[in-house]
């Protein structure tokens, strides 16, 4: 059976911005938008209400990963921002664990909204996870 075939069921997520390779993320939550839609009546007509086509609203991306080796990326690219935030370009990648590619999603006009590091106490026997929170304004086409 060709592997191409199959479904994706374990993943991980590469994750680029603005060229800096942030490392691998365990999940990737929030890939999606939505339209705004209005209803308008029309006199007369009662078969159906005109659905109305508004602003497209992206959802933010939020990955999450146990703390590791990479967990100092997102600091560094931070760094170089240097107190202005910049809208740039990110790309994540879902890779199965032999690192073949299974899909890929270019986002355009992507700024930091948040990033969460890890609770760390010795009373918790939890993994320590963090978290980052991507806004972006669309998906870039793929060539």
């Amino acid at each position: 059976m060709p592997t191409t075939d199959d479904p994706a069921v374990s993943l991980y997520f590469s994750v680029q911005v603005d060229g800096h390779d942030l490392g691998a993320f365990t999940s990737c939550d929030g890939l999606g938008f939505e339209v705004a839609v209005e209803q308008r009546e029309e006199g007369g007509n009662n078969a159906y209400v005109h659905m109305l086509a508004g602003r497209i609203k992206y959802t933010n991306v939020k990955l999450t990963r146990p703390l590791n080796g990479d967990s100092g990326k997102v600091a560094k690219w931070f760094a170089t921002m240097a107190g202005t935030v910049v809208r740039t370009q990110a790309q994540i990648v879902a890779r199965r664990p032999n690192g073949e590619q299974v899909s890929s999603w270019s986002l355009k006009e992507v700024i930091p909204v948040k990033w969460s590091g890890p609770q760390l106490s010795v009373d918790n026997a939890k993994v320590a996870t963090e978290t980052l929170e991507l806004a972006h304004h669309g998906f870039l086409e793929m060539g």
